[in-house]
């Protein structure tokens, strides 16, 4: 019994056996020296030998066991690799709720509802597996956990069940790494030519993150969980991914998953500051910023742009109206998302500040203005 615990407690309880036995040895040739008595000593240790070694195999058998569970548990939600560390790692998966720091990510086919309607079922679940199929893979590759898909929306978390220090680096990169995969996707439905329709070789994703403490764990009914995450910053991700069309965005983050980010990635991972929100249901303003590319993907024109852009938030922000409208005109000219020429783009956050700015200059705020948007809708 002692060979077969494990843990902490088993270490303690292997000692206390290897002592115990040590000193029976001990006794038996005192007792022998001093006494002339004789203590059995081939039997009792040959059986402590023997049930040691059933224990360990009994033991062994138990660990694969327990593997086995941990990777049937989660293998279909989290990347092998991560299963891989749960396993070495000795601990059991903290299920049942508790709270923790992650990155939350949410996605979403912008316009999808006309997808369902010019497409079959068949065609439709044909192109749906394809694209979760991709999206899911990104994801875990960087260590994400999926939560669940609803729909075409894809829900997955960064840093749970297994800590992550880097969750929000990751979680940036995954984003990143599925908007170029859809880009190749894209290219791949147009050659395909008559089988797919033209909105499908214009097809977008929308992407929201969002980095700070959530509730995670086994969540429903007695009959029926779901390894979830629950909480205002979950929420606080799924508006991310909600506001980022009105911002002319593909990807968008809180300024507390930037902050993570670059704390790990340094700028690997290139953002673009796009102001300050109030999401609906909340009170307080969030910096948003957009997450353009990963540094060796970025052009220099978008970095033009994104310099321009930001001198043009700058002077928005002092109520400068026509410096903030000249600027915006310029960023305008090289944003990385034209309309009309980037499959499926219709605006991006030059022309939308662009709008706002001229806007402000015919009805300016009032003088208490602090530059924050209210959104009104989800």
């Amino acid at each position: 019994v002692f060979a077969a615990a494990g843990g902490t407690k088993g270490a303690r309880t292997k000692l206390t056996a290897a002592l115990l036995l040590t000193a029976y040895v001990w006794l038996a040739f005192k007792l022998f020296q001093d006494h002339h008595l004789v203590l059995p000593l081939v039997a009792p240790l040959g059986a402590a030998f023997t049930t040691s070694f059933v224990a360990i195999v009994w033991q062994l058998i138990l660990e694969e066991k327990q593997k086995g569970r941990i990777k049937g548990m989660f293998g279909a939600y989290v990347s092998p690799q991560l299963v891989d560390r749960m396993v070495d790692s000795g601990e059991s998966p903290q299920l049942g709720g508790h709270d923790d720091e992650i990155t939350a990510y949410f996605s979403d086919i912008q316009s999808f509802s006309a997808f369902s309607e010019k497409m079959g079922s068949g065609p439709l679940v044909e192109l749906m597996n394809e694209y979760l199929t991709a999206c899911t893979d990104l994801v875990q590759g960087q260590g994400g956990t999926l939560d669940k898909y609803i729909g075409d929306a894809v829900v997955a978390m960064f840093g749970a069940p297994v800590p992550l220090k880097d969750h929000a680096y990751r979680a940036c990169v995954a984003t990143q790494l599925v908007q170029r995969r859809i880009a190749e996707l894209r290219v791949k439905w147009r050659a395909e030519g008559d089988k797919w329709p033209e909105i499908v070789w214009n097809m977008q994703t929308r992407i929201g993150l969002n980095t700070g403490v959530c509730m995670i764990g086994n969540m429903g009914s007695r009959s029926r969980f779901n390894y979830t995450m629950m909480g205002d910053n979950v929420n606080l991700a799924a508006r991310m991914e909600s506001g980022a069309k009105s911002w002319g965005v593909y990807t968008m983050c809180t300024e507390a998953t930037r902050v993570a980010c670059e704390q790990h990635g340094g700028d690997h991972v290139v953002f673009r500051p796009l102001g300050r929100i109030v999401v609906k249901g909340r009170t307080q303003a969030v910096p948003i910023h957009e997450i353009v590319g990963l540094k060796e993907h970025v052009t220099d024109a978008a970095r033009e742009c994104i310099a321009i852009f930001s001198r043009g938030l700058a002077r928005y922000f002092e109520r400068d109206w026509n410096g903030a409208i000249e600027c915006f005109r310029q960023s305008a000219r090289v944003e990385p998302n034209q309309p009309g020429i980037t499959p499926g783009v219709s605006s991006n956050p030059s022309e939308v500040y662009l709008a706002i700015a001229e806007h402000c200059r015919h009805e300016p705020p009032p003088e208490n203005w602090d530059g924050v948007y209210v959104m009104k809708e989800k």
